[in-house]
């Protein structure tokens, strides 16, 4: 039995119009990319060159107590302090319960009403506008059961903004973890709770940390919430459970409405340790992640 050889391969050359729609598009998603970066790094360069004015050492050790409205000198410490235990009390709050929730909604939910009804209000809070979860918390725990303005009454209304931003990250990434690992190990007889916990979640790791990460960077530059249910004060508070403790965005909210040159520039330094604290929390987020990968064993 003879085998006819192959006829040779024909290369068809590419048209001029074909090329050009192809350059054209290329050019458009350059020009796409410039118009949503330039403004980012418009932003980022303003705030960085004011900012480094007053970034010093008393700026992060000092707090305004005794700085009059004119001073100078003065510093953010009680603020740092303030959005550091927020936000932490707040992702300590927010993370497990949308954790929980998407692993829920996709291992358990599928084609029950009940996943059909927290999916959908899901929906709903991501929506929902910083000041309304603010107006909640003021109203349900300062005025309806007599709690006093303090840290965890904003981290409270933080973890309301949070939740939604986790639970559909989650979700996204748990979707993503190939059905095959799932199989192979109730092949091997693992139960499914076992399964989640050894083979999917850190198989989705990576993905829960990002999504984490841009809840945190969400509700970590929120005034409207705090303003509501933290208030304002110049002294150092380092108990968020009793008393007003001041962060960080009522801190620029608070010394950039200030009419003199000091306070505002102690507003832009503000910003500028704002927006370094959020990318160290990421930095540290994907170190542990890459930590805690299975690629590693660990």
């Amino acid at each position: 039995m003879t085998v006819s050889p192959m006829p040779p391969a024909v290369i068809t050359r590419v048209s001029f119009s074909r090329r050009l729609k192809d350059r054209v598009v290329l050019g458009l998603v350059w020009l796409a990319f410039a118009v949503a970066v330039v403004p980012l790094i418009s932003v980022l360069w303003l705030v960085v060159k004011n900012g480094l004015a007053r970034f010093d050492a008393e700026f992060l050790t000092h707090s305004m107590r005794n700085i009059g409205a004119r001073d100078a000198g003065g510093g953010a410490y009680h603020a740092i302090l303030g959005t550091l235990e927020q936000v932490g009390l707040a992702t300590l709050i927010s993370v497990p319960i949308g954790l929980l929730t998407a692993i829920y909604l996709v291992e358990y939910g599928q084609g029950r009403r009940l996943a059909q009804s927290i999916s959908f209000f899901v929906d709903v809070m991501t929506g929902i506008p910083s000041v309304v979860a603010g107006l909640f918390i003021l109203a349900f725990w300062v005025l309806v059961l007599d709690m006093n303005y303090s840290g965890f009454a904003g981290a409270l209304a933080l973890s309301i903004l949070m939740m939604p931003t986790v639970v559909r990250s989650a979700e996204e990434m748990l979707r993503l973890v190939p059905n095959d690992l799932r199989e192979a190990s109730y092949a091997l007889g693992v139960p499914k709770w076992r399964t989640i916990m050894k083979v999917v979640v850190p198989t989705a790791l990576t993905g829960i940390v990002t999504g984490i990460m841009l809840a945190i960077a969400r509700v970590a530059g929120e005034t409207a919430p705090l303003l509501l249910t933290v208030f304002i004060t110049d002294s150092i508070n380092e108990n968020p459970f009793n008393g007003p403790q001041m962060g960080l965005p009522l801190y620029v909210f608070d010394q950039a409405q200030r009419p003199n040159v000091t306070a505002v520039d102690r507003a832009w330094t503000g910003a500028l340790t704002l927006i370094l604290i959020v990318m160290l929390l990421n930095l540290v987020a994907r170190l542990i992640a890459w930590w805690r990968a299975p690629a590693k064993g660990r």
